[in-house]
Formats: structure tokens, C-alpha cells, sequence
């Protein structure tokens, strides 16, 4: 069986041990020949690797491992897969991302609204030198983005490298979902065939269909209305998680046709919400002094250990578990089903042919192979076409450089809607940003 070489960029992120964990529970079904970490910041990343070096010395010896802050080491060397979990800017300016809307009376989240703006932005710089850099040594990697503002991203990489069929941006959310659905019907959430339709943490599941053929979406939907709703690994999870996943019951009771991902709660009760959210303690500093703590320091204490055997490092299976079963139904030619990010191009008939929508799709070797879902209702229609030039302003924005476009997608978001609110919190953000966007004349 063909052993796999695979590049992780963002070794330092909190993820990364559930990551390294699932590669050592799945090491039968995806071999790896060669691991290679990459991070621009050595400090965090040499945490998660000196707790990789001890893990893999007892669960996975023949993996080749190493970490590196060099780009030429990382990228010149052969690569079957890349996994991409960067965050330009770190924690810092998720910070600002989060608490600059709520200074100036709006939300401030990480991926919906301003502060997903400004991350976006960010990122597309990041993302499309990533690319370059890659391709340089290796044209035919899949390279898989699972964590960056996935839509405006998707959007900028498919006007850069519109030839290049072997990216593909994924969002565990949706992932996230399915877990919790299992968990809830006591399934196993891979025996799920679901319908979706959306954009990326803008999107409805529709049917959600057993291995008989069988719709349990009104079933479902039943549990959640009569018991409320809950994450999958509900026992790890921050407050304003449990928080964000109880609103799902809201949603469904107003909007019971579908059941929909858990970030629309931003955009359909955005007065909610805003009330909800302080702005002095916001979901990144929960991180900082929740998840992130806890990671790093069981990572040190299981390198003073010197051994992993007892380690309790590893917070959520579906971030670090979905990635490599998405790799092993692209390698293998699976043709497993997943919810992932593509052009439109008629899938969904009375959307826009260039939007960047997020629907079910079987994963090959020849790339994503999605299901068409036809006409959609007015009422999503009319919310994702108004997402979805937000989105598309966003990126022409940082291409062009122009501050007009970004104040159109600004006042196009229904966080904000206000031109003269959008127009403060724009310029707000770009102080905050001027290492890290182009200038927006």
C-alpha cells in the first residue's frame, strides 16, 4: 500500500494534536511515509512537536517526522497532500477581529460579519502564496484548506488559479453537524447521505437520508424541538459553544423547512446576539485561557513525561479525524460523501454560476463530484445572494485595492447593514490591519 507525504501548514495551531492523534488511530487505512510541520511561529510549533516526537514514538515508530519554520524545507520535497489550518495574524488579531465590531455596536466573530471580513482579508494574501509556493515543487498535491475564511478565500483562489482542480476548501462545521445529528439519533454519522445547500457558515441541510434510503430530517428535527440541541463532544466545549449550538433550536422553530448550520444565528438574530456577546471577554479570549492552555500545557507535560500513554491533549476528533478520511476518500477514489466548497455552475439552478456555494459532493481522485439541488425557496435565496456579494465584493476588494468595494460589502452584511455604521467599522479595521491588508484607496 502506497505510504502518503504529507505537509501540515500551521503545526502550531491547537488543532494540531488531534490531528497527529488521528493519524496514529487511522495509520492502517492512510500510511504516511513522511510528516512535515510548518509554522511561522517556532515557538508554539516546537510545543506540538516535541509532543509529536512522544507520540509517535509509541503509536506510529516508521513515520518520518519533522518541523520547520523554513518554507524551502517544507515545500521542496514531494508531497501528496497539504493540509492547510494557518491563522494570519494568530490569536492577536482575532481579538481585534472579535472586539472592534462590538467597540462600535456591531457583532464581532471570528468568521461571520466584520471581524470574518477583516480575517479574510488577511488570509487571501497568505493563502495564494501558499499556492504558489507549492506548485513550485508540486503540481499535482491536493491542497486541502480547512480552516481560513473559507468562502472568501475559495472565491480569491478560483479567480488566481482557475486551472488548478486540485485545491479544495472544506469546512468542519458542517462535519461538526452531522456528528452531533449522529450522536443524537444514536447513527453512525458516516452512514449519512445528506442534501445541503448554502454558503460557506451559511447553509441548510435539507434531507438528511439513511443507508435505506430513509429521510430522518423530520425525526430529527422532532429531538431537537422537544430536547434542544448540542455538539457532538458537548463535554469539552467552551460556554459559547453550548451557547451557539442551543440557538439551532430557535432557528428551527421560526424556520422548520430545514435545519441549518449553526453561524446563521449571526445573521438571522443579529439583535440577539450582539445583546449576548461581551465585549470585553470575547470567544478568543475564552480560547486563549480555555483551549489553548490546556493544549499547550499537556503538550509540555507530555514531553517532561516522555510518554503520551495517559494524555488527555485531544479535544475534538471530528477537527483533526475528518480531514484524513477526506484524503482517504480522494487517494483511495472513495467517492465518500462530504459537504465542501465549489463554483456553482448550475448546482443549484437559481444561484449565481460564479458563487462559491458549499454543497454535498462525493470525493474522488478526479476531485469533488457534487449532487445537483436544483431550485431553492425565495426566502434562502434572497439571504445567500445578499451573503454572496458581500463575499464577492470582499475579494474584489482586496484585488483592486478599493475601499468602495469593501464599503459595499460592509453595508451588504446583514450584521452590520448601516452604511454610515459600516463606513466607522471599516476604517477601524483598517488601523487595526495595516501590516497585514493591502491599502484600500
Amino acid at each position: 500500500m502506497k505510504k502518503f507525504n504529507i505537509l501540515v501548514v500551521g503545526g502550531g495551531s491547537t488543532w494540531t494534536p488531534g490531528l497527529l492523534k488521528s493519524m496514529c488511530v487511522r495509520q492502517e487505512s492512510f500510511p504516511i511515509n513522511q510528516l512535515t510541520m510548518l509554522d511561522t511561529d517556532a515557538d508554539r510549533q516546537k510545543v506540538i512537536g516535541d509532543f509529536a516526537n512522544v507520540l509517535f514514538n509509541e503509536e506510529y515508530p516508521d513515520i518520518k517526522f519533522q518541523y520547520t519554520t523554513d518554507k524551502q524545507i517544507a515545500f521542496n520535497q514531494e508531497l501528496d497532500f497539504v493540509f492547510v489550518q494557518m491563522r494570519t495574524g494568530g490569536f492577536k488579531m482575532r481579538e481585534q477581529d472579535e472586539k472592534i465590531p462590538l467597540s462600535l455596536g456591531v457583532i464581532g466573530q471570528e468568521t461571520c460579519g466584520p471581524g470574518g471580513f477583516a480575517y479574510g482579508l488577511r488570509s487571501i494574501k497568505d493563502m495564494i502564496e501558499l499556492v504558489h509556493d507549492v506548485r513550485k515543487y508540486n503540481k499535482e498535491a491536493w491542497i486541502l484548506n480547512y480552516t481560513n475564511p473559507a468562502a472568501i478565500v475559495a472565491d480569491a483562489l478560483k479567480r488566481v488559479f482557475p486551472d488548478d482542480t486540485h485545491i479544495l476548501n472544506i469546512c468542519d462545521q458542517p462535519e461538526n453537524l452531522l456528528r452531533s445529528y449522529g450522536r443524537l439519533l444514536d447513527r453512525d454519522p458516516r452512514s449519512f447521505d445528506p442534501v445541503y445547500f448554502g454558503l460557506n457558515h451559511f447553509g441548510w441541510f435539507t434531507h438528511l437520508y439513511d443507508e435505506t434510503g430513509y429521510d430522518l430530517l423530520s425525526e430529527l428535527r422532532d429531538k431537537i424541538l422537544d430536547g434542544g440541541f448540542r455538539p457532538v463532544d458537548f463535554e469539552q466545549r467552551d460556554k459559547s459553544w453550548l451557547e451557539t449550538y442551543a440557538m439551532v433550536e430557535q432557528m428551527v422553530k421560526d424556520f422548520p423547512e430545514y435545519l441549518p448550520n449553526t453561524y446563521l444565528q449571526y445573521y438571522l438574530y443579529p439583535d440577539k446576539v450582539l445583546n449576548k456577546l461581551d465585549p470585553d471577554f470575547t470567544r478568543s479570549n475564552e480560547v486563549m485561557a480555555g483551549r489553548e492552555k490546556r493544549v499547550f500545557n499537556e503538550c509540555k507535560r507530555v514531553a517532561e513525561a516522555g510518554t503520551a500513554k495517559d494524555s488527555s491533549v485531544v479535544h475534538n476528533d471530528a477537527h483533526g479525524e475528518f480531514i484524513i478520511i477526506v484524503a482517504e476518500s480522494i487517494a483511495y477514489n472513495r467517492g465518500d460523501h462530504f459537504v465542501v466548497i465549489l463554483e456553482n455552475n448550475g448546482i443549484v439552478e437559481n444561484l449565481p454560476k460564479d458563487a462559491m456555494i458549499e454543497v454535498a459532493a462525493s470525493l474522488t481522485k478526479q476531485g469533488p463530484r457534487p449532487y445537483a439541488v436544483g431550485e431553492i425557496p425565495t426566502f434562502y435565496k434572497g439571504l445567500i445572494e445578499g451573503q454572496f456579494a458581500y463575499e464577492k465584493l470582499t475579494v474584489e476588494a482586496f484585488l483592486e485595492g478599493s475601499y468602495q468595494k469593501a464599503l459595499q460589502a460592509l453595508t451588504l452584511n446583514r450584521t452590520i447593514v448601516s452604511a454610515g455604521k459600516a463606513r466607522e467599522v471599516l476604517d477601524a479595521l483598517i488601523k487595526a490591519n495595516k501590516d497585514y491588508w493591502p491599502t484600500l484607496t
